[in-house]
């Protein structure tokens, strides 16, 4: 029995010296244990030299495992089976809708320059074309024509849709003409940005390697627009890849200042829609890519919360991060588009059916309002003088806001890989197939180097940022739970940052101009899903005001 026992020993210990040998003899084809040793500082970990003899082979399975997947083709409108989640701990999503009834404005006439009405806003084209005062036809044109007359210098435009446009123009006028009238964005011609399939036209991504890439379907927020009747003029340009002001074309030019960029990615819609060239555009954001050209073009531009519009058929650059919204003259237009185009589609998962309630007349007095102090106390210049008359006038209009600070004891660095790693997963045969090379920038901030080092970004690392971008929700929700609005600069702090991590609404407010006759704004934000309350505070804002008003001299006739 010793004996048997004792022989069993022996084999036991030859097999793991076999086992041994052949972890040691492997070789992979494609990587050394000393490239392990060196791409181990990359990631911040250290190894010995043993646990590296022994992951080695694994390594080269998970290589393997990763070659088989590149095998099988991934449809762009496939989402990780992972979704993200922005909802604190209990949340109840607001359900209860109250009808949101839009009125066209009262005692608008045609001007005798038909162009002064490229600057109107939606309620007042709106009672132009229900009166038939003007043609759905005759206004497309309009619009048409003032891009083909000043696109040349904005280059806001990748792509007219103009055989479309007219096509239902056409159609919009004899609806009209039949009494079938199906509210205020019925014949309004508008521009969306160029990360929105639409099928029979190029949808370019803005970038080089795509700039002849047909999608043979329509994004559903498109479809929304198109049953409404509302009527799609131009694909508009977008930074590329949703990165800057800088595409393929060129760079997309600020109306108020053509040596400054229109800032990204919404670039085309923030030139297009402050030029007057469209009535109202779409724009996405995943870090700031709404509320960004809204400032700088002078717009309102809506932010919605996470969720809130779907992105079925536009470009993912973050699946957990990115949103569609207006990007208006006014705070009413935008509450008109949004009121069109937020709701489930049953094809985007992320989407939440929520009540969307507007009213202008709310009572300001009654909300709870937090303000960012620091952040307006501390910038000296005259955009934190701008800032401060704003927070002055809001406070005359019933506000009376608290001082309030967002969370500073948060690993806010990591929280980058988010939005990295899933570009980078989206765009990872861009990569691979070495075409990120035709990227017109090929700087340490473009696109192009963002796709590349996402290769870099460990599983693990991505999936810890994620777990801390749960508790900065909580912690956020501790803050908004006690407020209706938080009012901040623009660019304050890390706002924009966090609140696009967190998933929450903001609205930019145009409030002034800079000493070089440029806009600056205002950011209003608000709870998941209080789109409302932000809207109806920036409309008596702007009764108020006329910042909204106005618009760049050299695109008026």
């Amino acid at each position: 029995m010793i004996g048997f026992r004792f022989n069993k020993l022996l084999l036991f210990l030859f097999a793991t010296f076999l086992l041994l040998v052949a972890c040691n003899s492997y070789k992979h084809p494609n990587f050394s244990k000393k490239d392990v040793r060196k791409a181990q500082k990359v990631i911040g970990v250290d190894f010995s030299k043993n646990a590296i003899d022994t992951m080695y082979r694994y390594l080269g399975r998970n290589q393997e495992g990763y070659d088989s997947s590149r095998v099988y083709a991934i449809d762009n409108e496939v989402f990780p089976a992972l979704l993200f989640d922005p909802h604190p701990n209990g949340f109840v999503i607001p359900k209860k809708q109250i009808p949101n009834n839009w009125e066209v404005a009262k005692g608008v006439t045609l001007p005798a320059n038909k162009e002064a009405i490229a600057f109107y806003s939606i309620p007042q084209l709106a009672a132009l074309l229900q009166t038939r005062q003007i043609t759905a036809e005759a206004l497309t044109k309009i619009y048409l024509d003032r891009i083909k007359k000043y696109d040349r210098t904005l280059q806001a435009v990748t792509t007219l849709t103009e055989e479309r446009a007219l096509t239902q123009a056409k159609k919009v006028d004899a609806e009209i003409a039949a009494g079938n009238y199906k509210g205020l964005l019925h014949g309004i011609p508008y521009g969306t940005k160029d990360l929105m399939a639409v099928e029979g036209y190029k949808t370019t991504w803005g970038a080089a390697p795509y700039k002849n890439q047909k999608i043979d379907y329509t994004a559903s927020v498109i479809e929304k627009l198109d049953e409404a009747g509302a009527i799609l003029i131009a694909k508009l340009t977008s930074g590329a890849l949703a990165r800057g002001d800088v595409w393929y074309g060129g760079k997309t030019k600020n109306p108020w200042d053509i040596t400054q960029g229109a800032s990204g990615s919404s670039a085309g819609p923030g030139a297009a829609t402050a030029a007057g060239l469209v009535a109202f555009a779409l724009g996405t954001e995943t870090l700031g890519s709404i509320v960004s050209p809204s400032n700088r073009c002078g717009l309102t531009g809506l932010r919605p919360t996470y969720g809130r519009v779907t992105r079925y058929g536009v470009m993912s650059l973050s699946w957990s991060m990115d949103k569609v919204g207006p990007m208006c003259r006014s705070a009413e237009d935008c509450a008109i588009v949004f009121d069109a185009i937020h709701g489930s589609d049953g094809k985007d998962r992320t989407v939440r059916d929520a009540a969307f309630n507007y009213s202008a007349d709310l009572d300001l007095s009654t909300l709870r309002v937090g303000y960012l102090k620091e952040h307006f106390d501390k910038d000296t210049t005259t955009i934190g003088d701008n800032n401060r008359t704003a927070l002055a006038t809001l406070k005359t209009m019933g506000l009376n806001p608290e001082a309030v600070s967002f969370p500073k004891d948060v690993p806010y660095p990591v929280f980058d890989v988010i939005l990295r790693a899933e570009a980078g997963t989206f765009f990872d045969e861009l990569v691979r197939s070495e075409e990120v090379d035709k990227m017109v920038q090929q700087d340490y901030r473009s696109r192009a180097n963002s796709l590349r080092q996402a290769r870099f970004i460990p599983a693990v690392e991505y999936l810890q940022a994620n777990r801390h971008r749960k508790v900065l929700i909580e912690k956020m929700q501790e803050i908004f739970q006690n407020y209706d609005v938080i009012l901040s600069p623009t660019f304050g702090g890390r706002q924009l940052l966090i609140t696009n991590l967190t998933g929450h609404p903001a609205v930019a407010l145009p409030n002034g101009f800079d000493k070089k006759g440029r806009p600056t704004s205002i950011t209003l934000l608000g709870n998941l899903y209080e789109e409302g309350i932000l809207l109806a505070i920036a409309k008596q804002f702007q009764e108020k005001t006329d910042f909204e008003e106005k618009h760049p001299t050299d695109y008026k006739d």
